[in-house]
């Protein structure tokens, strides 16, 4: 993915980026989690003709032919070290939205945590004032100070660990058609299991050291 990568010397990415690889190498610890949050969407899709089940040499035949159903978005959370991940499916991903999954996230998965290190891209709502426009004052300001938030710069998506689960839970659970928000769930809510029931950790292996030889266009000259 290196073409999201800017063409030339950036002194903001390099920042960025040289914080997010010293975060991916602290050691666990689970009072200070390092927890990657993104966020996609998929197309619903609905059949205009039901499909022919599949039979001794053919498989399930289905028709060209299909329906929009809308929308629905995903937020993907993962902690990498952990081989956890938690993905909900919503209707929407407004500021409100991500706010919910941020209190829901300290209150519900990390309780005992004392801040929560979390990885994500600098989207105009994923800021505390999103935790500000969703709950009390005094709420706010709780969440806010159990978040450790380091962003990923611009171009840089490929540093955040919550785009590679996304691209397996695409890969292994949205692949076909889905024809409605009820019927995502369920089977998000299967693969999510199944995962972390078996563990899946991501081991980051690109470090600062690698980054300024091989990457050492993107460095400004000095």
């Amino acid at each position: 993915k290196y073409w999201k990568i800017p063409p030339e010397g950036s002194a903001s990415f390099v920042a960025c980026m040289e914080d997010i690889l010293d975060i991916y190498h602290l050691p666990y610890d689970p009072d200070y989690p390092v927890v990657c949050m993104d966020e996609s969407c998929k197309q619903m899709v609905g059949e205009v003709r039901d499909p022919i089940p599949c039979a001794p040499g053919h498989p399930v035949l289905m028709d060209d032919e299909y329906v929009r159903k809308g929308v629905a978005q995903i937020f993907m959370e993962v902690e990498p070290l952990a081989g956890r991940r938690h993905v909900a499916v919503t209707e929407q991903r407004t500021r409100k939205d991500w706010a919910v999954q941020i209190k829901e996230m300290l209150d519900e998965r990390y309780p005992n945590a004392v801040k929560v290190r979390l990885v994500m891209d600098n989207l105009n709502t994923h800021n505390a004032a999103s935790l500000y426009e969703m709950f009390e004052p005094e709420e706010a300001r709780h969440l806010a100070q159990r978040l450790d938030i380091h962003y990923t710069p611009k171009h840089g998506s490929w540093l955040n660990m919550a785009e590679i689960e996304l691209s397996v839970l695409k890969g292994q659970c949205l692949d076909g058609r889905i024809p409605d928000m009820v019927t995502m769930q369920r089977q998000v809510a299967v693969w999510e299991k199944n995962r972390n029931n078996r563990v899946r950790k991501i081991l980051w292996q690109f470090t600062t050291p690698d980054a300024r030889i091989k990457l050492k266009r993107l460095y400004p000259e000095t």
